[in-house]
């Protein structure tokens, strides 16, 4: 799948962004975000909607990202729409200040058909020859040279490969030892500071975009690595859908602030230089997990 790149600045929009400060009074980023056009967002494709439903009640929706793990999240969407979530699959792994397992856990189960039983290494996107760079945040990354946005997501990078970070709400692959790649069957949502340890060696196939309460709320497992120790604690999961399946009116629809435009750089800028009533010294950065692509319930 051909990524599309963005040719904008960071450096650009940062420099246009503080340039209103002196004429504009001091606003914070949710205000700016508040305050955007509904020409700079940015519909998402019920395609990428992957809506849970729990038994107890609770629904959950991701959004997918296609363009960074195509293989993967084509598994995640035949695997919803063959049903293979729909008896036995729950949440069987809670660990504290990391991470939410959902799945069979190891269940046997037959893959539906077109499912890629062991998918390419898409922990990482290879950077296309002559490709522009993303919108870039100022500044080295912690764990790569470099930040920024590209398609509206998050992503770590050098001059060779960029990846979607692990931070606060993303969506990873959950696998075995190599060559095991995880085929999207069992997935874990973070739900801690950001291990971006994990970047460059599991799949990240989207991000929570409503209901992150549902994952991050839950009992902490006692067990190693937070597994349920009794099984009678697994929080059931009644369904697993994309919202493009569901009938129009239960199907959720989000939207985005496009990372082009004016609203984002000021939001980003701010970020970086919060200076408002309540902030008194601005931090001068922030990390690329700090600055969440703005996501909104799309109005009807």
């Amino acid at each position: 799948m051909r990524m599309v790149w963005i040719l904008a600045s960071f450096a650009t929009a940062a420099s246009a962004a503080m340039s209103q400060d002196a004429a504009k009074p001091l606003q914070t980023p949710a205000e700016v975000v508040a305050a955007a056009p509904a020409s700079e967002w940015r519909a998402i494709d019920p395609q990428d909607l992957l809506v849970i439903d729990f038994s107890g009640g609770g629904r959950t929706v991701i959004q997918l990202a296609p363009a960074f793990a195509p293989v993967h999240v084509a598994n995640i969407k035949a695997l919803a729409r063959a049903g293979y979530w729909a008896t036995g699959a729950a949440i069987y792994r809670v660990q504290d200040n990391y991470v939410t397992q959902w799945g069979l856990n190891e269940t046997e189960r037959a893959l539906p058909p077109g499912v890629v039983k062991l998918p390419p290494h898409e922990y990482w996107l290879d950077r296309q020859p002559g490709g522009a760079a993303p919108l870039a945040l100022k500044g080295a990354d912690a764990y790569t040279p470099a930040a920024g946005f590209l398609g509206n997501w998050p992503v770590a990078y050098d001059a060779k490969a960029l990846s979607i970070p692990h931070c606060y709400g993303y969506v990873g692959v959950a696998r075995d030892l190599a060559p095991d790649t995880g085929t999207g069957g069992e997935l874990y949502a973070v739900i801690g500071h950001a291990p971006r340890q994990l970047d460059r060696n599991i799949a990240i196939v989207g991000r929570v975009v409503a209901g992150m309460e549902h994952l991050s709320a839950r009992p902490r497992g006692q067990g190693a690595l937070g597994i349920y120790e009794n099984r009678a604690s697994d929080i059931p999961i009644a369904s697993v859908r994309l919202a493009a399946d569901l009938p129009a009116a239960d199907r959720p629809a989000f939207e985005m602030l496009d990372q082009a435009s004016p609203s984002f750089a000021r939001y980003l800028h701010l970020r970086a230089n919060r200076k408002d009533a309540f902030y008194e010294r601005p931090a001068g950065g922030v990390d690329i997990c700090n600055a969440p692509i703005p996501v909104r319930k799309k109005a009807p």
